[in-house]
């Protein structure tokens, strides 16, 4: 005979394998990877945070959309759309946007960039990298949430001629702190990613 414990375990491992985790849970944000029609976490429910939902597949892919905390929101997303969906905790304690004590520009804007979205908390945009074509060096000002839209070779390299050479598969997602400089080349195939910064 099954010991009602027992069940109770069971129930919790099958609900814990629905729910996805987040990838990220930082004192800035939480974020969850979600695929449509396959995780159980309802994006559509009011949340108590501010959230911001980056599509990374699907008909939607590269939109993004800012939900008020407490606003429901009930858009249908389409089976096989992928997305993050992302909290914005609290920031009264956060880190302004760092000062730029360099002669280079910010992070954003730059060439080819395309502005998603945009309120006081944030700024959400959309980049390509071209193959033999770096971008300006640039200092981030803020952190900033990354997702990698396809697999991308990057090679980064600082100010004092410091390369560093990194590998990211599609929908790798990242938190990167702001106060850094660099430029970045493609190293090799195609390369572009959703960047949220945070203000």
């Amino acid at each position: 005979m099954v010991s009602k414990c027992a069940v109770l375990a069971a129930a919790c491992l099958a609900l814990n394998a629905q729910t996805p985790k987040p990838v990220i849970d930082n004192d800035r944000v939480t974020v969850w990877d979600v695929q449509w029609a396959k995780d159980t976490l309802d994006p559509s429910r009011g949340r108590a945070l501010d959230t911001v939902i980056l599509w990374t597949a699907g008909p939607k892919v590269r939109t993004a959309l800012f939900i008020p905390k407490g606003k429901v929101h009930d858009e249908h997303a389409p089976d096989g759309s992928r997305s993050l969906i992302i909290e914005l905790k609290d920031h009264s304690q956060a880190q302004a946007p760092y000062p730029n004590p360099t002669q280079y520009p910010l992070a954003f804007p730059r060439p080819h960039v395309k502005k998603l979205l945009e309120n006081k908390r944030m700024v959400v945009w959309s980049y390509r990298w071209n193959p033999g074509e770096p971008t300006p060096m640039h200092f981030h000002d803020k952190d900033v949430v990354v997702v990698y839209l396809e697999d991308t070779a990057l090679t980064s390299t600082t100010p004092d001629g410091k390369k560093t050479r990194n590998q990211y598969k599609a929908f790798d997602v990242k938190f990167n702190k702001g106060n850094r400089t660099h430029t970045e080349l493609l190293d090799h195939g195609t390369g572009s990613a959703m960047m949220m910064e945070l203000k």
